[in-house]
């Protein structure tokens, strides 16, 4: 029986194929730098003109059909570690999968299949960036990223959120799956780059000491945040996020990992023969309407207007505190009970004037009438007097239908 040739030769250097032990007590295969002269050393020269050799290194994601060399490259994409098992799957088989993914997703679960079947089967269709918030602990967001790993094995990788603001990205920048987990980016420019990336389909990969290079680029983003409101800067128009508030898991089970792990085969078997829930109706195969969620609503709402935001959490405080169902305000009362409320602020009457009429097509008095005017005294609580004024009536019913949601 003829030897396994453990080296490989791509252009004019050699490498060593190592199997490299892990926790679990499982392998896996990297390539390391060898010499020629030590493979001589150790084999004989002969040895040499028995290793396999490649033009060079490409990227071939493939995971029904994979192939470790395709024409005379060595494909760099691994294979992952679990096959599909070939015999017809029940539901009932993969009660685990499912009742997890219902955690999850929610009532989004047949989107959240359509997304893995889409990792699955067209590794290189573009997704939208796939973002599982709670300020809870013991979610199971930390365990749905281990879950894919198990699945898709070293083509998913974890990097941290200052990892991705490096230069280099040669770490990441060939993988199917890039998780970051407790993300909190606050710079603008951090979400267009992660915008860019989550729809191009070439970037340049950059590693210490070498020249930039361009390859073709595929990769999803899963982020992960306890922060809720603010973990990333988006705007109202903002359609690449798919962001998913993630309820804490009722009962703990210390095995459930091992559950899920178990049925992976069932599982990847019952996604192929699963047609798609949802056609393709976008380059991100999901249309907006589709991945909008409350989750994203909020975050969009806490990120854009601030003094909006500051508003409405004083008028729903207002309505929490009193019976009333309607207040009437002019614009230096909103701008004097938010410097109470929230300190030292920076805004304008104007600024204040702008969102009552512009933003919430709401009208003032034609004429300066007599009104019950409320401000908040130095105890915080809300004291009133009489006043004049042109003013602008605010009803309990317009704050809590159009944000409670959002402030939740």
């Amino acid at each position: 029986m003829k030897e396994i040739v453990p080296y490989i030769r791509i252009g004019t250097t050699y490498y060593k194929l190592i199997e490299r032990p892990q926790i679990s007590g499982d392998s896996t295969v990297t390539l390391a730098k060898w010499s020629r002269e030590i493979i001589i050393q150790d084999h004989g020269k002969k040895y040499i003109y028995d290793i396999p050799k490649y033009d060079g290194f490409c990227c071939i994601p493939n995971h029904l059909g994979y192939k470790k060399t395709i024409g005379n490259f060595y494909n760099m994409y691994k294979e992952i570690p679990v096959q599909p098992t070939l015999s017809k799957v029940s539901i009932d088989e993969i009660s685990c999968s499912i009742s997890f993914l219902q955690h999850i997703f929610g009532k989004q679960i047949d989107l959240g299949l359509d997304y893995l079947k889409i990792l699955l089967e067209r590794p290189t269709q573009i997704l939208p960036i796939l973002c599982l918030v709670s300020k809870e602990r013991a979610t199971g967001k930390t365990t749905f990223l281990k879950w894919l790993k198990e699945i898709f094995g070293l083509n998913m990788t974890y990097i941290k959120g200052d990892s991705f603001n490096s230069q280099f990205n040669s770490d990441w920048a060939s993988m199917l799956l890039i998780a970051i987990d407790e993300v909190f980016f606050d710079r603008k420019e951090i979400t267009e780059r992660l915008k860019y990336l989550s729809t191009t389909n070439k970037d340049k990969l950059e590693n210490k000491g070498k020249d930039r290079e361009e390859i073709d680029f595929f990769g999803k983003f899963i982020l992960c945040s306890n922060n809720e409101d603010n973990f990333i800067q988006i705007d109202e128009n903002e359609i690449r996020f798919w962001v998913i508030k993630i309820n804490p898991i009722i009962s703990e089970n210390t095995e459930f990992l091992e559950n899920l792990k178990n049925e992976i085969p069932l599982f990847l078997k019952y996604l192929i023969d699963r047609p798609f829930f949802s056609p393709k109706k976008s380059r991100m195969w999901f249309d907006s309407s589709d991945i909008k969620t409350k989750a994203l609503q909020k975050l969009v709402f806490k990120n854009g207007n601030r003094l909006e935001s500051k508003m409405v959490e004083l008028l729903y405080e207002f309505f929490e505190s009193n019976e009333d169902k309607e207040i009437n305000v002019v614009p230096q009362d909103i701008l004097n009970m938010i410097n109470r409320m929230f300190k030292q602020t920076y805004y304008t009457r104007n600024e204040v004037r702008n969102i009552l009429k512009n933003k919430w097509k709401l009208e003032p008095q034609k004429n300066g009438l007599a009104y019950i005017r409320y401000d908040i005294d130095y105890s915080g609580n809300f004291c009133q007097n009489s006043s004049v004024g042109r003013y602008f009536n605010i009803s309990k019913n317009f704050i809590l239908e159009k944000y409670v949601d959002l402030l939740n």
